[in-house]
């Protein structure tokens, strides 16, 4: 009877005193007041659980060659935060726990991601990587003088076109694309473009030869391009000519929503003579998701941010520290830079709508600040919210994202679409000359 109270006294004192591992979180978010913010987190996540996590910043730049060298030396950390492009390729190569990152996923609910975020990183029947957060580019509009105009908004090709013949003036640019072809901007501008007509580059194992839909989506961006300024531009000046109220349309991230506010100092709207003045947001629209001819349901591009639970980590801790992250921690998590920090998970079992409520609340904004929902009404938020569901990149669904980066990066689409705006090529030899070189890849 003895030995047998003495062997509950044991179990009970390991029960009551469990030792958990530390755990190493890679994180991209490496700006001092981002890190500051994050090791806030991770104190509270220790003080709840008892585990302690060390946040370590990896510069993006380095974070693919980081994550090759750690897994050859059997000393990954536990999780990492990470972009799109190396979700499925790090499954394939084994970096990523694809078993722990779903049921992670499945723990929290399917349903409560937004669809395309889940569809980026799915990876067979299994969801590769857990979705944290994305912004998607968006058509940023002039409400106030579409609706004067009686103008649709800018949903289409054919919307986008209408406006621009009605709102071209002197004083007004129909539209501010971009055309500086060394610029990352245009290059993001044009897959938007292309993606909201069907246009796609690769197909599994390969490139896929451009028609009609690639003819059609680079006579709109000649549309819009004509109806911009002269000269190179990406997006600085687009967002003075729009800031000015020299533009009724640009394409940008949601990182201008602070700014149309007058909540930066260095960034202000100049339509009025106050820089603080939030007038411009009032006016402003903004579409995430929009069609061409030949693909009506559209598209949306987006960037979007993962938490991988990497093949070395202590799993069950490991575990613990996303599900915390993306539930209770999860307004935290969004709060690190909550402009370009959508909620793709969007609220949980007691609220559908918790999360982009809570987000909508965080403050935004450099000099000054104030939450998007004292900014913008809920209509607003939904829909730049709302872009998630339909997020799409070239070579996400067939695997081939890393082809696909590499002909984004040789950037001879950006300079092939110049020629044809400038009327120095051909609509049918821009698509021939786009098709030689994507021949190449």
């Amino acid at each position: 009877m003895k030995n047998i109270i003495k062997l509950f006294c044991v179990i009970g004192f390991f029960i009551t005193n469990v030792v958990y591992a530390d755990i190493k979180f890679w994180t991209t978010e490496v700006q001092p007041a981002r890190m500051a913010k994050q090791e806030e987190m991770a104190k509270a996540f220790e003080a709840k659980t008892g585990i302690k996590v060390e946040v370590i910043p990896i510069e993006e730049k380095d974070l693919g060659t980081r994550a090759t060298a750690a897994a050859a030396a059997g000393d990954l950390p536990d999780v990492i935060y990470h972009t799109l492009q190396y979700v499925l390729p790090w499954a394939e190569a084994g970096i990523l726990d694809v078993d722990a990152n779903n049921d992670v996923v499945k723990d929290l609910g399917k349903k409560t991601f937004a669809p395309g975020a889940l569809k980026m990183a799915k990876s067979g029947s299994k969801i590769a990587a857990v979705p944290v957060d994305g912004w998607t580019q968006m058509v940023v509009y002039r409400k106030d003088l579409f609706e004067a105009a009686g103008l649709e908004p800018p949903t289409s090709y054919a919307n986008i076109e209408a406006a621009v013949k009605a709102l071209s003036s002197n004083d007004m640019f129909g539209f501010v694309a971009a055309t500086k072809t060394d610029e990352n901007f245009m290059s993001q501008v044009l897959e938007h473009v292309l993606l909201a007509n069907g246009v796609n580059i690769v197909k599994k194992g390969g490139i896929k030869k451009q028609g009609k839909k690639l003819k059609n989506a680079l006579e709109f961006y000649k549309v819009i391009a004509k109806a911009s300024p002269p000269g190179e531009l990406y997006w600085k000046q687009s967002r003075e000519l729009y800031f000015a109220g020299k533009t009724p349309m640009i394409i940008w991230s949601p990182f201008i929503m602070d700014e149309l506010a007058g909540l930066r100092d260095s960034a202000p709207p100049t339509i009025n003579s106050d820089p603080t003045s939030p007038e411009l947001a009032s006016k402003t629209g903004f579409i995430t998701n929009f069609s061409g001819p030949n693909n009506s349901k559209g598209a949306a591009w987006a960037d979007i941010r993962y938490f991988g639970i990497t093949a070395d980590a202590d799993t069950d801790e490991a575990k613990q520290f996303v599900m915390y992250s993306m539930d209770e921690g999860y307004t935290s998590t969004l709060s690190i830079a909550p402009e370009g920090k959508f909620p793709v998970r969007r609220g949980n079992a007691s609220d559908p709508e918790a999360f982009t409520k809570a987000w909508s609340k965080l403050p935004v904004g450099v000099d000054r600040k104030a939450a998007l929902s004292d900014l913008y009404s809920p209509d607003v938020i939904n829909n730049i919210v709302a872009g998630l569901d339909k997020a799409n990149r070239w070579g996400v669904k067939e695997g081939e994202l890393s082809r696909a980066s590499k002909v984004i990066n040789a950037q001879f689409i950006n300079r092939i679409t110049r020629l044809y705006v400038d009327d120095q090529i051909g609509i049918d030899q821009a698509v021939d000359m786009i098709n030689d070189q994507l021949a190449k890849f």
